[in-house]
């Protein structure tokens, strides 16, 4: 799909506000996937895309513990081992909404079928993006003429071309190793490459080459990578009490994380297949957001943590090198009603 090679176009516009921007990117191929769209009567369940990223995990906790129907939510978790296939599967109209990040919805906008629409943040990245390197290097500048591997067009080749022009290189120094993450990790251990872009949990199967090392993480740009629900707009309109029920139930998920914390790391260290030890690794690069984080990112304002402010930068540069024709509704993309209808309820 032509829109996710806007990636590498994007970084002298991200490196000028110091944000790296999405935090996924595509991992395996599906196992499953809605072969038609989703159905939109008021007995079908809501479907749901998800895969695998931290900030994601926490919805197999609702499924796990009761929480949607706690919430009145009819809702089917649809899991994808490939992120990419499930942002084309919620554009196609197969799904009734879909986690992904900011700049991914903007680009698959004008092509959604059935519009999208982002009504929750769920985390920003805090470190869970990063790039791993072989004993020998050093410095972003080691990295000259080596060879990295990373999925090209998602966040970990925006975290490396990102080092690299804060150190006054550019994405040409480095011969760039073009492999899906996974494979990009076990190339990478294997000793195929010099260096690997990464996200959990792929970046464990990096580390298990002898002497590898973490190089740089996004927490060295904090604060504006944020992921996202996404719905579709047919869903806010035809049922707008389930989406409100889908935020509802996030808040109950955050407490729940809080109130039972050993349980919820066992569902999600099982959902995302790693042991509950290294989830804990996981965790400590994710902000889950809040209630108070998500009123500031649906509010205006000045600075990449507000997101409208943030869509309408990404969609100018966008536009300003050709990646998309036009910039889509931005304030069609952003709906903040079933955040501040919970905090009307709440605070």
């Amino acid at each position: 799909m032509k829109y996710r090679r806007l990636l590498p176009l994007c970084l002298a516009f991200i490196c000028s506000l110091f944000i790296a921007v999405a935090c996924n990117g595509s991992a395996p191929e599906s196992t499953s996937a809605p072969a038609e769209p989703a159905a939109s009567s008021d007995e079908a369940p809501v479907v749901i895309g998800y895969s695998n990223w931290a900030g994601w995990w926490p919805w197999a906790i609702a499924e796990s513990e009761g929480l949607f129907a706690a919430n009145n939510a009819n809702v089917e978790l649809q899991w994808f081992d490939g992120y990419l296939e499930s942002m084309e599967a919620l554009a196609a109209g197969q799904l009734d909404g879909n986690c992904q990040t900011l700049n991914d919805t903007i680009s698959f906008a004008a092509d959604a079928v059935n519009g999208e629409v982002a009504v929750l943040v769920n985390d920003n990245s805090a470190g869970n993006d990063k790039i791993i390197v072989a004993e020998e290097i050093n410095t972003i500048e080691d990295l000259a003429g080596k060879k990295v591997a990373v999925e090209e067009g998602v966040v970990d080749d925006f975290l490396l071309t990102l080092a690299l022009q804060d150190a006054g290189m550019e994405r040409s120094d480095v011969e760039i190793v073009p492999l899906e993450t996974g494979a990009a990790a076990a190339a990478f251990a294997a000793g195929k490459a010099d260096a690997v872009g990464a996200f959990p949990p792929f970046w464990l199967t990096a580390l298990e080459r002898e002497g590898s090392k973490e190089l740089i993480s996004s927490a060295a740009y904090p604060g504006a990578i944020p992921d996202l629900l996404v719905v579709s707009q047919t869903l806010i309109d035809e049922r707008p009490d389930q989406v409100q029920a889908l935020v509802n139930t996030w808040f109950d998920i955050l407490a729940f994380m809080e109130e039972n914390p050993a349980r919820a790391d066992e569902i999600m260290a099982e959902r995302a297949g790693v042991t509950t030890e290294e989830l804990q690794l996981f965790k400590e690069g994710t902000r889950m957001f809040t209630l108070e984080d998500n009123l500031e990112a649906f509010s205006p304002g000045e600075g990449m943590q507000h997101m409208p402010y943030a869509a309408e930068q990404m969609a100018d540069f966008m536009v300003s090198v050709g990646f998309i024709p036009e910039a889509p509704d931005l304030d069609a993309i952003l709906d903040d009603q079933f955040i501040q209808a919970y905090a009307e309820q709440n605070t």
